[in-house]
């Protein structure tokens, strides 16, 4: 598939536009990140439905890893940002430098100015850095010295935070976790995935890189598609009763997307609840799992 290829980002794609590109990027992350096929879905899911997502997890896992593989296969920009305790909220957004030659101020961007932003160890970060990309995560704009400006339309912050127990490490605030839409573990690879990474590592790199598959309008296209999915009134409600104490969220239309189908099915809600509503539970991981559990399990599921 050429991704250069110029496209009406408010072009409505074909069903079967929708499943190539979708199985496109499938294929490529699933080429960077061996053996995770599911957390590939969910991020996928979590893309398509214009939400953030934050890796809770061990380092050296393959999280920068995907995030570079998704920025290739978008066709679109990668950066990144090491958070420390003395990174400033201009280091992120960017600042306003006096050209001595011109004699005028001339803005320079930071790396939100992107497609896809890899936050490294996000709750390192003071919050008053943290609060730097409320606005960005929330509108996709930034207001810098008054003027606002506006970012990439698919703009994609993939963060990691380290435990909060941690030394150095600060608790993200409720508006910070607000605006991610899935927490999500990638966890070690299987033991067939790790033979082949031992077997990648006597060859090149660049043969197991993402291609460019799509670009930013398809990828516009297809978050807008997302929205076409039918909800049934049954499943709204069903929706409501698992979410009933936390906020309501849109990642399951596309994962009807990703099952060739053009809606939603319980089994859908069932399928992201986990990573969608543990970024707002705040007890431990293991308590985390087993409310969400025991909250599928005492709601009546509907009946289509």
């Amino acid at each position: 598939m050429n991704a250069m290829t110029t496209t009406d980002p408010s072009a409505v794609p074909s069903p079967g536009d929708v499943q190539a590109w979708i199985g496109g990027l499938r294929r490529e992350l699933n080429n960077v990140l061996l053996g995770k096929t599911q957390v590939v879905e969910l991020l996928l899911a979590s893309l398509l439905a214009r939400g953030h997502v934050l890796f809770d997890d061990l380092p050296g896992l393959g999280k920068t890893t995907l995030a570079k593989g998704l920025a290739k296969a978008v066709g679109g920009k990668f950066m990144r940002v090491q958070c420390t305790p003395d990174l400033l909220p201009s280091d992120v957004t960017g600042f306003s430098i006096l050209n001595q030659k011109t004699r005028e101020f001339e803005f320079r961007p930071g790396p939100v100015f992107s497609d896809v932003l890899l936050a490294d160890e996000i709750n390192r970060a003071t919050p008053r850095t943290q609060s730097a990309l409320f606005e960005a995560m929330a509108e996709r704009q930034v207001t810098i010295d008054g003027e606002t400006q506006s970012l990439s339309q698919s703009f994609l912050v993939l963060a990691t935070q380290n435990p909060v127990e941690s030394v150095g490490a600060y608790p993200l605030p409720e508006a910070q976790l607000d605006r991610f839409t899935m927490k999500l573990k990638i966890g070690y690879p299987d033991r067939a995935s790790e033979l082949e990474l031992l077997s990648r590592s006597r060859r090149t790199t660049k043969e197991f890189e993402a291609e460019a598959v799509l670009h930013g309008d398809q990828i516009v296209q297809l978050q807008q598609a997302v929205t076409r999915v039918a909800v049934e009134q049954s499943v709204r409600e069903y929706l409501l009763d698992l979410a009933e104490c936390t906020r309501n969220h849109r990642s399951f239309p596309f994962y009807a997307m990703l099952n060739e189908r053009n809606f939603v099915i319980p089994e859908d809600i069932q399928a992201v609840a986990a990573p969608v509503l543990s970024v707002r539970l705040t007890s431990n991981s293991i308590a985390t799992d087993q409310a969400i559990e025991s909250v599928i399990a005492s709601v009546s599921v509907p009946r289509l």
